[in-house]
């Protein structure tokens, strides 16, 4: 099935400069954004309160929330533990106070409105744990880009790999901006999103650029804007419904999946936004500025040492 017939002419490479100037405004007021907003962080990176509570009978979780929001716990975080009666609660580290005190004035007003609920436990994160797990996670992402520049550089051409990574670095600035400008909370789930989109980015590269390799060589007399036009046009509807099927999944997950998932689904669909249109515009659009040409992707022939006589 396509969607797009295989021979359709987008010229695609003729936009490039528009889109160029787009995505450096969108990387501007995402630097912006992390400057003066900065990032949100949850619980995970900076510590607090977790406690487990048991309702004698399911709950709804927004009511939770309510509840917890009227009683002066606007930061709480409510998800379900295991079965429909219990309730794992999380709070915001609070100056001055406790952690047994905190759970006991959070089971108070949960026993207001149902004085047949149960503390089951309560932990505390300190700061030192969630800036241990900061550590990690900027560890794993350093570690994946990496990861992916190794793999890409030795697979493509300098040019085609170039390209590739500098759109990967571009999805993930506008993706950790959108999350700096709307403030959503920065846990370990947007953590795994992002390095989701690390690995979802380059995948969509590597497929154009391998159809783009193919036509160069196929495509003797055509200049390099055709070959790569023509490279993105024959990929484009494989393009268009493998992120669109990704797309509606994802706002599955942002309407149905609760405030839990939340964090995660708006990474996760800003990043699939914005990584599908950098794997044309910018991905290959960078390899063309550099000035990719047929020859710089033919095999290298070496010639053996001749037999002597």
């Amino acid at each position: 099935m396509e969607l797009f017939p295989h021979n359709s002419k987008v010229d695609f490479m003729g936009q490039r400069y528009v889109w160029f100037a787009i995505s450096g405004l969108l990387i501007l007021l995402s630097v912006v954004g992390l400057a003066v907003r900065g990032i949100n962080f949850g619980i995970d990176f900076t510590g607090g309160m977790v406690m487990e509570v048991r309702y004698p009978e399911a709950v709804n979780l927004e009511t939770v929330r309510e509840q917890l929001a009227a009683g002066g716990f606007d930061d709480a975080q409510a998800q379900r533990f295991g079965a429909d009666r219990d309730v794992l609660v999380r709070l915001p580290p609070q100056a001055g106070v406790e952690a047994k005190q905190l759970g006991d004035r959070v089971l108070t007003v949960l026993a207001t409105h149902d004085p047949g609920v149960q503390l089951l436990r309560v932990e505390y994160v300190g700061p030192q744990v969630g800036e241990e797990l900061a550590n990690q996670g900027g560890l794993a992402l350093l570690i994946a880009i990496t990861g992916i520049l190794l793999y890409v550089g030795l697979r493509f051409e300098f040019r085609l790999a170039s390209g590739a990574i500098i759109a990967l670095i571009h999805d993930v600035i506008i993706t950790i901006g959108v999350i700096s400008w709307t403030q959503v909370s920065f846990d370990l789930s947007v953590l795994a999103a992002v390095l989701g989109i690390i690995g979802y980015s380059i995948n969509d590269s590597i497929v154009i650029f391998d159809r783009i390799r193919e036509n160069f060589i196929k495509l003797r007399r055509l200049t390099p804007i055709e070959v790569i036009n023509i490279s993105v046009n024959q990929t484009l509807s494989r393009t268009i419904m493998t992120n669109l099927t990704v797309f509606l999944v994802l706002i599955a997950l942002l309407v149905l999946g609760g405030d839990t998932l939340r964090p995660f689904s708006i990474a996760m669909v800003v990043g699939s936004i914005v990584g599908t249109y950098s794997t044309i515009y910018v991905a290959s659009s960078l390899a063309l500025q550099m000035g990719v040409r047929r020859e710089h992707l033919l095999p290298v022939v070496r010639e053996g040492p001749k037999d002597q006589i």
